[in-house]
């Protein structure tokens, strides 16, 4: 009886076995690369991978193209596709470097408008949280910004004009919460530095409200009350009905109650 149990314990191990070879098989066929028998059908199958989303496949089949026509007159648009695969492959660094090739090199093509906004797109995907360095927020701004100079009316203007101002609002995050931190160890005098820079230069995001809030708590560490009032009345009433609106009404009121005459 054991020796039975054995054998068949073996026998189902050994079709398994085979099942996830096929399955490897099966998979490693799906994935293989038709034959290309000219470099315009290469072309061709690299435009259908790209529509089955099959972005490894394609990259390597316009990697060969840009490689064997480096002077034909759709090199610019294989330069371009292949920067958009390594961003669908969340390849940043990659793609980026077919996106700056494409403003060097093909300064006249129809695809470089498109590479310089996905140029910002893959140099922001590489910038890390708020609490850390922002090099990489701020070059993709300055790329947004150019691109936007260089292609006033391109159909993506309206989409980096939206994605500058996220970056900007990251920018002007980590300064509020340097702002807050130097107020929290009592430096009102460095945190109103970090509040004031956010309101003369980011006074379009959503944290110039939060930024007055800090000035006038800036006020009453310094115990300039008056002038914390009329800031917070301030922040009440541009911002009314927002958290922040909220907060600066429970600040004045504990403010005047404990200087009330």
């Amino acid at each position: 009886m054991m020796r039975d149990l054995a054998h068949r314990l073996q026998r189902g191990l050994s079709l398994a076995g085979v099942a996830v070879l096929a399955s490897l098989v099966w998979g490693c066929s799906a994935s293989t690369i038709p034959s290309v028998h000219s470099e315009p059908e290469r072309m061709t199958l690299a435009r259908r991978m790209m529509e089955q989303r099959r972005w490894a496949s394609a990259s390597e089949l316009l990697k060969s193209y840009i490689q064997n026509n480096p002077g034909s007159g759709e090199v610019d648009e294989a330069v371009y596709q292949l920067g958009i695969c390594y961003l669908r492959q969340k390849d940043w660094a990659l793609a980026a470097n077919e996106f700056e090739r494409m403003s060097r090199d093909y300064p006249e093509s129809d695809s470089t408008p498109s590479a310089s906004f996905r140029l910002g797109e893959a140099l922001y995907a590489q910038a890390r949280p708020p609490d850390f360095d922002q090099e990489y927020t701020t070059r993709a701004i300055e790329q947004w910004k150019t691109y936007l100079r260089d292609h006033p009316g391109h159909w993506l203007n309206p989409e980096a004009e939206r994605q500058e101002l996220m970056a900007r609002s990251r920018l002007a995050t980590k300064m509020i919460a340097t702002g807050d931190l130097y107020l929290k160890l009592n430096l009102p005098g460095p945190a109103r530095v970090y509040y004031q820079r956010v309101v003369d230069d980011y006074s379009d995001t959503l944290l110039l409200g939060r930024a007055l809030l800090g000035e006038a708590m800036c006020d009453v560490r310094q115990k300039q009350n008056d002038l914390a009032i009329e800031r917070f009345r301030e922040v009440e009433q541009r911002f009314a009905g927002q958290p922040v609106a909220i907060e600066a009404a429970r600040e004045r009121s504990r403010l005047e109650r404990r200087h009330k005459p």
